[in-house]
């Protein structure tokens, strides 16, 4: 489920929509009117998008923009001649007066982009530090040692061994050369 933010400078304004997007099933975290208040909802969030207006108590939305971590997203629902003004790309945009079919059928675009980017994320290989890396390598050495075995071998048995006790292959490395230590 896409967390949802909804920012606007006025506070009935935004637990109005929040109650419009609950309708239609979407999860809202927050409403404020403040960025400030948003910002510390972001906070928490690994992603999601911020339904914001233009201006707020203490700042402007390109403020706000600025201040989001990387993975939220922004749609800006503003007058037609404040819209033109704005010159973001990355930002998505809806004229006042909101009409729900536009909303609900943007809010189901950029859900589906922060899915698309979850899914890249976890397909991605983890990196490893070099100090992992060192801990898996003495404990392959150890294992080529003690075992005779190559070193495609002893890495296959601590992959084995990770995947079976549900440890990540770090802490399996670490097992393993703690016992094999004595």
């Amino acid at each position: 489920m896409i967390s949802i933010i909804v920012v606007f400078p006025k506070l009935e304004d935004a637990k109005n929509i929040r109650n419009l997007l609950v309708r239609h099933g979407y999860e809202v975290t927050g409403v404020c009117s403040s960025g400030s208040q948003a910002l510390q909802l972001a906070e928490h969030l690994s992603d999601g998008i911020v339904l914001c207006g233009y201006r707020f108590q203490d700042m402007l939305y390109s403020e706000l923009y600025e201040c989001l971590p990387v993975n939220m997203q922004m749609l800006l629902a503003a007058s037609p001649r404040i819209l033109e003004e704005c010159q973001s790309r990355d930002i998505v945009f809806l004229e006042l007066p909101l009409k729900v079919h536009d909303l609900v059928n943007t809010l189901e675009m950029m859900s589906g982009s922060i899915l698309r980017q979850r899914k890249k994320r976890k397909a991605m290989p983890r990196q490893r530090s070099e100090g992992e890396r060192k801990i898996i390598d003495k404990a392959k050495k150890l294992l080529m040692e003690r075992n005779h075995l190559t070193e495609e071998e002893a890495h296959r048995y601590i992959q084995k061994c990770s995947m079976d006790s549900g440890n990540t292959l770090v802490e399996t490395a670490q097992m393993v050369f703690s016992l094999m230590k004595f």
